[in-house]
C-alpha cells in the first residue's frame, strides 16, 4: 500500500504560500519533496544540526539501526533498490535521506545550524513570526513541524552525575572519541538503543554493567544481506521491489494483533520471546532476571539476534537494584552495592511525550502550546491543533506504531497537509484552524480504542504520561490511519477569509 498521493497545486492569483518546515528528518524532507513534486518551491527548512537525516544523522552508536525492513522504511515514491540487507543500518539509512535531498535540489532551502526558539501566529495579519536562538526573526505562512517524537535525549536527574570523574554522554551523543577497550563501563537503560549498542561494545569492555528497570520482550530478528541474485533482480525488474514492500507492509500490519488485551497474537510473542530466552540464557537468577512480568507489546517489542549472548557474558553483569546516586568513579545502588565505573552511557530514551520541546509555539490570542497540552498532548488526526491555525505537525501525538513503519504514516500526514495547502491556494483563505469539537471527537474515539490496548495499563512506558494518557501511540492498524488521511476533512476547519486581514510583511525565501 502506498501513501503518496500526487499533487499538483496551481496558485490563485499569483498568491503562493511562504512555508516554514522544521526539521530535515524523515518528515521535513518528505515535505519538502512533495512540495517540490507539487511545483511550489516557496519553502524554508530549518535544520538545528549541520546535516540532514534527523534521528538518523544523531544516532551513530555501535550497532544502530533500524527494525523495519529498509525496502519499507523509506518512500514509497522513492524507491531504494539496492538496500544491502533486510534491515540496513544507520550509515545506509542516513546515506539514503542525504540522496533524496540531493535529487530533490533540497540543501538551497535549508537553513543549517539554525535552531528555532520560538513561533507565534499573528491573527491580524495571518503569518508566523518565528524566531531562532540567535535572535533573528523569520516569517511564514504556513508551518509544519517534522521534530517528530524522537529527538531531545532524556537523561535521568541522578543524584551525583555531576560529580562523576569519569566520561558520560547519552547513546544518541555518543562519543566516537572515547576507547571503551579495558574499561569498566556502566549502561543506564536498556531500551531500543542499549539492545543494539551493547552487544556491540560488550567485548571491548573489561566490566560491563547493564543497570535495567524493566526487562523486555526481545524476539529474533529475521536479517541477513540481500543476495547478489535479489540485488540484480530489483534493478532488473522495479517492479519486485514494489511487491516485496507491500508483502513486508502486509506481515507487519497483521502484527498490531498483538497490542490487543490478551490476544492470542500477543501469547505468541511472549512463547517465541521466551524459546529465544531460554535457548541462550542458562543461569536461572540471569533468566528471571531478564523474563518480563507485563503482556508483550505493553512496552515496545524488540528484535535482536545478539542482546540475549550478550547478557549470557561473563564480563556482563544485569543489575536490577535501583539506583541510588552516581560517585566519583561508581554507580552505587539502593542496596549499598557500589559498581566502579570508568564510562557511564545513558540508553535512556527520549522526552517522547514532551512534543516541540524546547521550542515555544503560541497560537491564537498568544496561547502556548504547552497550556493546552497540560492534560497531555494531542491533536485533530495527530495533525493540527485547534487554536493554532497554519500549523501541522507531521509524527505528533498519537500517530507513532509499535508494529509498522512510521515512514508510511508521515506520508499519509503529508497528503494531508498537502490537501490544505491546496485549499488555501485554491480560495480566498488566510488560515484554516481545526474546530475544537472536531478535535475532541477524535481524540475521544482514539483513546476510547486505545483503552482496549496493552498500552493503556500493566508497565509504564515512553507512550504515556506520568498520569498514564497515551500521547504516542496509534490505536489501530494503519490502514485504518491510511483510509481516514486519504482525503483532508475541511469541513472541520474554521476558515478565514485573505480579505478580513491585513496586508502581511511578505518574505522571500532563501
Amino acid at each position: 500500500m502506498s501513501a503518496a498521493i500526487q499533487h499538483s497545486l496551481a496558485p490563485a492569483g499569483g498568491k503562493t504560500p511562504e512555508i516554514a518546515i522544521f526539521g530535515t528528518g524523515a518528515a521535513g524532507l518528505c515535505t519538502a519533496m512533495q512540495l517540490k513534486k507539487a511545483g511550489i518551491h516557496s519553502f524554508t527548512i530549518y535544520e538545528k544540526s549541520d546535516g540532514v537525516g534527523g534521528t538518523w544523522r544523531d544516532n551513530t552508536y555501535p550497532g544502530a539501526g533500524c527494525d523495519i525492513p529498509s525496502h519499507l522504511y523509506s518512500f514509497s515514491f522513492e524507491h531504494k533498490r539496492d538496500w544491502s540487507r533486510k534491515f540496513a543500518l544507520q550509515p545506509e539509512i542516513n546515506a539514503y535521506f542525504e540522496e533524496c535531498a540531493e535529487k530533490y535540489d533540497l540543501t538551497r532551502h535549508i537553513r543549517f545550524n539554525t535552531e528555532i526558539a520560538s513561533a507565534e501566529f499573528d491573527e491580524d495579519t495571518a503569518q508566523w513570526h518565528i524566531k531562532t536562538t540567535e535572535g533573528e526573526e523569520r516569517m511564514a505562512d504556513i508551518v509544519v513541524s517534522g521534530v517528530g517524537q524522537l529527538n531531545q535525549p532524556f537523561i535521568p536527574e541522578i543524584a551525583g552525575r555531576d560529580g562523576f570523574k569519569g566520561v558520560q554522554f547519552h547513546s544518541a551523543r555518543w562519543r566516537h572519541d572515547v576507547n571503551l577497550k579495558g574499561k569498566r563501563v556502566a549502561v543506564i537503560g536498556n531500551g531500543a538503543s542499549a539492545i543494539q549498542f551493547v552487544p556491540e561494545i560488550a567485548p571491548e569492555a573489561a566490566e560491563l554493567t547493564l543497570f535495567q528497570r524493566t526487562p523486555n520482550w526481545v524476539i529474533p530478528k529475521a536479517d541477513r544481506p540481500y543476495t547478489k541474485l535479489e540485488l540484480a533482480l530489483f534493478k532488473a525488474f522495479p517492479f519486485l521491489t514494489k511487491i516485496h514492500r507491500a508483502m513486508i507492509y502486509l506481515t507487519l500490519e497483521r502484527n498490531f494483533l498483538a497490542f490487543k488485551k490478551d490476544s492470542f497474537f500477543s501469547k505468541l510473542f511472549e512463547r517465541q520471546a521466551r524459546k529465544e530466552l531460554e535457548s541462550h540464557i542458562q543461569d536461572p537468577e540471569l533468566r528471571a532476571k531478564l523474563t518480563p512480568d507485563y503482556p508483550a507489546g505493553c512496552k515496545r517489542i524488540l528484535l535482536s539476534n545478539d542482546w540475549y549472548p550478550a547478557m549470557a557474558r561473563k564480563n556482563v553483569h544485569v543489575e536490577t537494584n535501583a539506583i541510588d546516586h552516581i560517585g566519583e568513579n561508581a554507580v552505587v545502588t539502593k542496596d549499598g552495592t557500589v559498581h566502579p565505573a570508568d564510562i557511564i552511557i545513558y540508553g535512556t530514551g527520549f522526552k517522547a511525550t514532551d512534543f516541540l520541546c524546547p521550542m515555544e509555539i503560541r497560537g491564537l490570542g498568544g496561547r502556548l502550546i504547552n497550556d493546552a497540552w497540560k492534560d497531555g498532548a494531542e491533536a485533530h488526526r495527530g495533525v493540527a491543533v485547534a487554536g493554532f491555525p497554519n500549523f501541522f505537525m507531521l509524527y505528533g501525538p498519537n500517530t507513532n506504531l509499535g508494529h509498522n513503519s512510521i515512514i508510511f504514516m508521515i506520508e499519509c500526514q503529508v497528503n494531508y497537509v498537502m490537501q490544505c495547502i491546496e485549499e488555501m491556494m485554491a480560495g480566498d483563505i488566510a488560515w484554516l484552524d481545526v474546530k475544537p469539537e472536531a478535535m475532541t471527537r477524535f481524540n475521544t474515539a482514539l483513546q476510547d480504542e486505545i483503552k482496549k490496548s496493552v498500552w493503556a495499563g500493566g508497565c509504564t512506558s515512553w507512550y504515556k504520561t506520568e498520569s498514564g494518557k497515551v500521547t504516542n501511540n496509534w490505536s489501530s492498524f494503519t490502514a485504518k490511519y491510511w483510509w481516514q488521511m486519504r482525503k483532508a476533512d475541511l469541513e472541520n476547519f474554521a476558515k478565514v477569509a485573505r480579505s478580513k486581514i491585513k496586508a502581511p510583511a511578505r518574505q522571500a525565501a532563501e
